[in-house]
Order: structure tokens, then sequence, then C-alpha cells
């Protein structure tokens, strides 16, 4: 039967929806800041044969790892009507191990399930050595409680052994709870908005056009790929440090494009390293298929069937393929921005009208945590926002998530409500963008005061190594960390970890973007 493009149009706006609404359901149920406020979590809905049909403008990082997450689960191979999967380990389809996702098989009938649904969430705490479970490790097992596929509701009954065992491992548990039943609930909503459609078009016809929808998807990448001219293209940056006291971290990519297909090829990449920023190789799909996706026109879908036009190489043991039990906590939030600017980097040699300069390249990550002064346990998380890269089009956005993150910050009547910190100061990083026809984008400084003794975890990059300008422009600022205690100012490493005291300040200066094209006023642009 031939496929309706009016059809499939409304089946694309109507699986998106559902990803969208089972969103909206964790944002609004959760209990954490970190999931209710910042939105660090993705929905995505996948076919019977495990591939993404849909999925909402949620992460990057996270949508582009997820089928690798699914496949996990489907591996267990004793899926019934009413089960769900919990799983979070980074060598079984996961990230790095705050990343939960949940995963629930969705039946009509039949031996097999028509549909799958699945959600990540990153949870402010999974235990490790240091609050927020983004130390600086060695070593996976140092990272958290790492979680195999397991069924955490077996014919619709929640496992609360299960459930038990697992918060008996993190630090603040009934906000994991609070934040593990918002997953559960926003898949059950997926779940009644899913049987709806099908109720509606049938369900042979939900899914002969989810099939529609993949292939379309790869035409539209075919096509993107074509506009690109043949050839070969690298480029190469580096990470810091690892956190382990060895770096820079060198990561290099060569792009080939032939025709309708491309190769990426990072087999040039330095070797897997002590610290924590290594990569799983999910990660590091997901960063070129959110690349490839940026190069698409709006209304593009973004499914399984875009990467089907590509090949990514990767060599097991190097910082972007990284094999067990390598540390990872950095990996997914500092070395995917990394890949990303290394794939653009390759592509602008060969599309420069097309490609911007590098943004703030890290998500400059802090955690605090500690006791409450209340009794209990507290522990903030955040990604704080930098500069993004100047285009062609126009100079970068100001104070923004990028790339790879696309989260919110934390609003401050939020932070100061749920933790025992204050805000002394908040407000973009003048000069922080890169020179250029088009100025990037200014960084943030962000001060933060503790008002109770805990401990500090910083994880960032682009302290040393700027963002890179293109087309003449000029590099973005480096970041820039440091501890105010009293009329003491001590300068941090972009990696560290400490405690920290009643009255410390904590001030993060996050890097801007680069500039593109050559300044033509004395000023640059405006």
């Amino acid at each position: 039967m031939s496929i309706d493009p009016i059809r499939l149009e409304v089946l694309k706006n109507r699986f998106s929806s559902l990803c969208e609404e089972m969103g909206a359901v964790l944002m609004r149920t959760a209990f954490s800041p970190n999931i209710k406020e910042r939105r660090d979590f993705s929905c995505a809905l996948f076919d019977g044969n495990a591939e993404m049909v849909a999925q909402a403008a949620h992460i990057p990082v996270h949508l582009g790892s997820m089928p690798m997450a699914v496949a996990a689960a489907l591996e267990r191979g004793d899926l019934a009507s009413g089960d769900a999967v919990l799983l979070n380990d980074p060598y079984r389809g996961g990230t790095h191990l705050p990343d939960m996702t949940l995963v629930t098989p969705v039946f009509f009938g039949g031996k097999k399930p028509a549909f799958y649904l699945a959600n990540r969430a990153h949870h402010a705490d999974v235990g490790g050595m240091s609050a927020g479970s983004l130390p600086l490790s060695t070593e996976i097992f140092q990272e958290g409680l790492r979680i195999p596929p397991v069924k955490i509701v077996k014919g619709g009954v929640l496992d609360e052994d299960l459930v038990d065992l697992l918060l008996a491992n993190v630090r603040t548990g009934d906000e994991r709870r609070g934040d593990l039943y918002a997953q559960l609930a926003a898949n059950r909503v997926g779940e009644r908005r899913l049987a709806e459609m099908v109720a509606h078009f049938g369900l042979e016809e939900t899914r002969r056009y989810a099939s529609a929808l993949l292939d379309y998807g790869e035409k539209m990448m075919e096509g993107v790929i074509a506009s690109i001219p043949d050839g070969c293209y690298s480029f190469q940056d580096v990470l810091d440090d690892d956190g382990a006291g060895s770096g820079p971290v060198a990561l290099r990519c060569t792009v080939r494009i032939a025709g309708r297909r491309a190769e990426v090829d990072f087999s040039g990449c330095d070797g897997q390293v002590a610290g924590c920023v290594n990569a799983v190789r999910a990660i590091t799909l997901s960063a070129v298929s959110y690349v490839f996706r940026l190069l698409a026109p709006e209304g593009f879908p973004s499914n399984a069937g875009c990467m089907r036009p590509i090949t990514v190489k990767t060599l097991a043991g190097t910082v972007v393929d990284c094999v067990f039990p390598a540390a990872v906590a950095g990996g997914n939030v500092e070395t995917s921005q990394r890949i990303v600017d290394i794939l653009l980097g390759a592509l602008a040699k060969a599309i420069p009208a097309a490609v911007p300069s590098a943004s703030c390249g890290s998500m400059s990550n802090l955690t605090i945590g500690g006791r409450d002064g209340k009794g209990g346990l507290f522990t903030y998380y955040e990604t704080i926002a930098g500069g993004a890269g100047a285009g062609p089009a126009g100079r970068g956005a100001s104070g923004i998530q990028t790339h790879m993150t696309n989260t919110l910050n934390t609003p401050v009547e939020a932070l100061e409500h749920a933790y025992p910190l204050r805000v002394r100061r908040y407000r973009l990083r003048e000069g922080s963008g890169g020179r250029g026809r088009h100025r990037g984008g200014e960084g943030v400084e962000k001060e933060i005061e503790l008002l109770t003794d805990a401990r500090i975890t910083l994880l960032s990059d682009r302290r040393v190594s700027r963002p890179y300008g293109l087309q003449g422009g000029g590099a973005g600022a480096v970041g820039r960390n440091r501890l105010l205690r009293g009329e003491e100012e001590t300068e941090l490493a972009g990696k560290c970890t400490f405690q920290g005291r009643a009255g410390d300040r904590l001030c993060i200066e996050t890097p801007g973007g680069g500039g593109w094209g050559e300044d033509l006023a004395p000023e640059g642009d405006v």
C-alpha cells in the first residue's frame, strides 16, 4: 500500500506529541530540581524492532544513545505485558550512572511487543565516592550503583524489594524514589496515548507509518549528506586533562563524504585514560547523530532512519569507545561536547558557510553535597551555561546550554529553597565571546555561597584550551574556577574535589563561544 504524505505528517506529529507529553508528566511529577526545574530528562518511542521512531525535543546526549539501552533491555528476552526494565550501566547502553533509563514494552496482542517506550532521567545522586555521583574517579566502581537491565515492574507490579535495594545505596533516597516514580508515570501515560492512537488508526496502520517514518528520515538524511561536497575532512582538538593528572587528551576525526553516504572515523583518538572523561561508544553515536541533524532543515524527523546513511568507526579502548571498567562520569558531559567540536570543525572545511564556531565546549558540571542542617542529606547538581559559537548568520547566543545538553538553569529561587546554598552573583561574563565579524556568545559568572559544610566537585573543561573561532574569528575565552574563603582567593583546577566550609563562595566563570569571520570593525559587531 502507498504512503499518504499527509497522514505521514499527522502520524509524525502524533508520535512526537506522545513523547512530549511523557516529558511533561516526568517534569511535573519529579521531586528533584534537577528534573522538574532543569529538565534533565528525555523521552522517546521505539518500534517493535527497537528502532527509535520519535523523540521529544529533550537532551541530545540522551536520545542518541538510548537505542543501545533499549536493545540491552530486549536482551533479557522475557518481557511481558505490564513489565518495565530499569538500567543505567554505561556498558549496557547507558551513558553515565546518574542517567537511569526506564524501558516499557507495549503489547497489542501477540507474543512480541509492538512498540517500546523509554525515558532517561539524570538522578542527582546514585551513590559513589562523592555526592552527586560525578566524582573524579579512576574506575566505574567509584561512580555509584551500576544497574544492569532489571525488571523493576513485573506484570504491572512494582518490585518494592528492588526499589529498597536501589535506594539503600544512594544519599537522597526519598528524592530518588520520587523521581523514579515520575519515570514510571511518564511511561504509563505514553502507553495510554499509544493505545488511543492504535484505537484510532489501527495497529497495522500505526506500525506501517512508523516504519515509513524511518524510511523518510533515511532519505532526508541522504539528501543532507548529498549537499556536502565529496571529500575527506579532518579536525582535531583536546580535552584539557583527564582529572587524574594526565592531559591534554587528543580527539581526532575524519569525515568522508561519498555521494549520499558519510563515514565518520574516530580511530585517531587517544586511548582511554585513567580519569573519568572516557566516553562509551553510545555517547559518540549520540554526538554524530546530533551534528548531522544540525545540518538538516527545520521539521526534519529525528529517528533511527537518520543514522542509516552514516557509518561511525571507533576503536575499542579509546577515549571515545572505552572498555570496562574505565571511569566514565565525565565522558557523557564533557567528552561528548568535544566530539561535537571536532565534527563541526571537520565539516567547516567542507561547508564553511554553514557551520558555526565552537561553543563553550563544557557543561561546567558542579555537584555539592552534605548535611542540610535539618538532619538529612542534600545533593545539588547543575550544568552551568556558557557562550554559543558565532556563525555565518550572526553572533552566538550568550548564557545558554549548548550542543549535547539541552537543559535549563536551576532558578535562583528554586535553588535557594531546596538547598543550603545562596546565589551571590549570576550574570553574563562580558568580553568572554571571541572577536570576529560576528562575536561569540558570552559565558556566565555564577557565585554560590555555602550555608553549611559540604563536599564540592567540579568537572569542567576549556579552562586551558580555548573554543576555536572559524573563518578568521577569534577564540572564546577559557573558563575559570575560584574559591573565595574570607579574604583569601584560590584558583581551582577545571576538575577538582574538596571539602567546603560554611561561608565559602565558589565562583565559576564559563567559557565564551568562538567568533566567526574576520573582525571588520575596530570594536567588532555589536
